[in-house]
């Protein structure tokens, strides 16, 4: 048998992963909260192993070393090394956070944060790094947290059922978090909002003038990766932790079933949806052109 031309090996999509998952935080950047969980590094090495089965190079930030600086190194590293046609996998379990929007796009005046060990990532750095990314590449983000519908609008949640782990920092201790470190976070959104209003427009703004997720990519003509988002919950809803995975990933993996589902990104958000309990529904949310990526088999490269 010919082997293939080194023409046609170069023409073959690329695939790389970003797996983070956080047990606990660091009480330095929280003040004193160090928020435990305890599912959320098995979410992030399950991930990583889909990743690596679909032939994607796969990197996991577990707990302590999901920093800042690594999840964004990673990202941007990403980015320079993907083009078009390629594919990013970028995978976050753990708490969901707040702070107040000092840029004025936010509705409820409120940023939603993924809580990294040292400091959170604030929903706009999140875009603005994903816009970053070439034309033409697909990006999946699948974030089992709390405010993950589009990880950009918070409405307040209802109380959790009894005895279960939302994977929420409470709202006392984002007060707090924010009131220690107010310049530091202040200063990100004020860059984060410079840099964004240079290079692309901010899915934040889109979102305030149509007040819909669904309707934001009519105005977001710049995005140029294809970005689907499927989140462990709506706005207004929190994510449940577990002993093994997180509710929203444990529901993913049963209907992945090990690589045997066959259908598209609508059927595998609905699946999932339809398997977790009204209290915790599942959101799709995308950004960029995604017509065609939307109707491939998920974590195809």
């Amino acid at each position: 048998m010919a082997k293939p031309s080194k023409a046609t090996a170069a023409a073959k999509p690329k695939g790389l992963s970003l797996n983070i998952g956080l047990n606990l935080v660091s009480a330095a950047a929280y003040g004193g909260w160090d928020g435990p969980l305890a599912a959320c590094e098995f979410d992030a090495n399950d991930m990583a192993a889909i990743a690596k089965s679909k032939g994607m190079q796969a990197t996991v930030l577990l707990t302590k070393k999901a920093t800042r600086a690594n999840m964004l190194a990673g990202m941007r590293s990403a980015a320079k090394a993907l083009k078009s046609g390629d594919f990013f996998l970028l995978t976050y379990s753990g708490h969901g956070g707040q702070m107040p929007d000092t840029s004025g796009e936010e509705d409820d005046k409120k940023d939603e944060t993924w809580c990294l060990y040292d400091g959170q990532l604030l929903d706009d750095e999140l875009y603005f790094e994903l816009s970053r990314f070439a034309a033409g590449v697909r990006i999946l983000v699948l974030s089992d947290s709390c405010h993950s519908g589009t990880v950009t609008r918070e409405i307040a949640p209802p109380p959790p059922p009894p005895g279960q782990r939302p994977k929420l920092m409470p709202e006392a201790v984002a007060r707090r978090v924010y009131t220690e470190h107010q310049a530091f976070y202040d200063k990100l959104q004020a860059d984060v909002a410079a840099a964004a209003r240079k290079d692309f427009t901010d899915p934040d703004e889109a979102l305030a003038q149509v007040g819909a997720a669904a309707e934001a990519t009519a105005l977001v003509g710049r995005f140029k990766p294809g970005v689907v988002l499927i989140s462990g919950c709506q706005d207004n809803q929190t994510s449940m932790d577990g002993d093994h995975n997180g509710a929203f990933t444990e529901q993913l993996l049963k209907v992945w079933n090990r690589g045997n589902f066959a259908d598209n990104y609508n059927a595998f958000h609905a699946q999932i949806r339809a398997g977790l309990p009204r209290s915790q529904s599942p959101n799709l949310f995308v950004l960029g052109p995604t017509a065609r990526f939307l109707k491939q088999k998920p974590f195809t490269v």
